[in-house]
């Protein structure tokens, strides 16, 4: 069984349980690090050709217009396939109570039937939100098991939770 981890991660100013910090790695990309140190998988960085501003609440403007819009942002690469892949590990940030919309680029894609998606929602409270019901609106056909959120704010201390979240799901 071949896994893959695509995420999609915003370093720069994020907002972290009520102050606003800089940082240079994202909290998802941590987590998703982690999650390399732990399972044979390999990494695939979903990043969009316009990224959205560096300042958090710009960004989150631009992130709400793309949401209204149903935008589909386009990507700076894509994996040539993913058919060799069994189980693909989705990590993403909470934008407006669902996945940034670069994700869904993503995941339409790709046919992703018969594939396992695990949803991994770094937020800061939020929880998973609707993304789930978006993964499989996006990709229909594909297993979507339940998603494991994580508090961005605590994404490097977050090592006990994905090690339970994946040998709950098989892979460890």
């Amino acid at each position: 069984m071949k896994t893959l981890i695509a995420f999609f991660s915003r370093a720069d100013e994020n907002y972290f349980a009520g102050a606003m910090r800089y940082v240079k790695v994202g909290n998802t990309e941590i987590v998703c690090d982690l999650i390399k140190e732990m399972i044979p998988a390999d990494l695939f960085k979903i990043e969009m050709k316009h990224p959205y501003s560096p300042a958090y609440m710009t960004c989150i403007e631009e992130a709400k217009k793309d949401l209204q819009a149903k935008a589909r942002p386009e990507l700076t690469a894509l994996p040539d396939s993913i058919d060799g892949y069994d189980t693909v590990i989705l990590a993403y940030p909470n934008y407006w109570g669902t996945f940034p919309m670069a994700v869904a680029t993503f995941l339409e894609t790709f046919d992703f039937t018969g594939k396992t998606i695990l949803p991994l929602c770094t937020n800061e409270g939020s929880g998973m939100g609707s993304s789930e019901r978006a993964i499989k609106q996006c990709a229909p056909g594909a297993d979507v098991k339940k998603g494991l959120p994580i508090t961005g704010s605590n994404a490097a201390n977050a090592g006990e939770s994905v090690r339970s979240w994946l040998s709950a799901n098989g892979l460890l």
